[in-house]
């Protein structure tokens, strides 16, 4: 064996295992399904705003229109963070993490805790951004798994998080705003001296730890997908002026 081969045989990188047949279809069908629920959803934001009338809307409200299967689907993500954790996907589990935990915490820690909360005009724009992107995100997972995935997929996967991701961000801040007075008034989910514990606990406070968490983490979550984005859109271009300048080089 030459140097020349020792050396490339040492330097190659092992390939990566393959997630066994069970494993796939495991994830095809969890994405699936995810698809199918925020397609429903937002089927039921354009039923509720544009295809019915103002008599519908005065019946009822958007969170009990849609409460069911936003409380399925959304808390369903928390299985995003168990498939990062165990290895099933190449996701870093601290960031699916945060992403998962802020939105699991807008539905169950917010909107479902607080009446105001339900009636946030952050709701609707939250669950807009929110079922857009996970149809996109979603399908694009589900798509690479069987390694089919058109080119206009991947560019929507690595290019509507610009907009959205703001924008869901903002629908989410409203609706913390919308809950946090109403939780410091009526002492939602809050421990108060005296008690046998001893100790005491403020949700309003939680409330207000969370919204000012957005302020350091939501860059590092928002440059972490420019990231992707120049890896995956950029890099195949980046990768070929290298290549073609030593060529003319020579």
């Amino acid at each position: 064996m030459s140097a020349k081969t020792a050396k490339t045989t040492t330097t190659a990188k092992p390939k990566a295992k393959e997630p066994s047949a069970f494993i796939k279809l495991y994830l095809i069908a969890y994405n699936a399904v995810q698809v199918g629920g925020w397609s429903y959803i937002l089927y039921q934001l354009i039923n509720y705003y544009i295809l019915q009338g103002a008599e519908f809307r005065a019946q009822i409200t958007l969170w009990d229109y849609t409460r069911v299967a936003v409380i399925i689907f959304q808390n369903a993500a928390f299985v995003e963070i168990l498939n990062a954790a165990f290895g099933l996907v190449k996701s870093n589990p601290v960031v699916t993490t945060f992403q998962v935990f802020s939105r699991m915490m807008v539905v169950v820690g917010v909107v479902m805790a607080t009446p105001t909360g339900k009636v946030s005009p952050g709701l609707p724009i939250a669950l807009f951004a929110w079922a857009i992107t996970e149809i996109i995100r979603y399908g694009y997972y589900a798509l690479n798994i069987v390694k089919v995935v058109p080119h206009f997929v991947v560019f929507l996967r690595y290019t509507t998080f610009i907009a959205l991701y703001p924008i869901g961000v903002t629908g989410e801040l409203l609706c913390f705003w919308w809950a946090q007075n109403y939780a410091k008034e009526h002492s939602v989910w809050s421990v108060e001296m005296p008690n046998k514990w001893n100790a005491t606990f403020s949700y309003f406070t939680l409330l207000w730890i969370v919204m000012l968490g957005y302020i350091p983490i939501f860059p590092q979550l928002y440059l972490h997908m420019f990231a992707q984005r120049r890896k995956i859109l950029g890099g195949s271009s980046a990768a070929a002026a290298p290549a073609s300048q030593k060529k003319k080089a020579h």
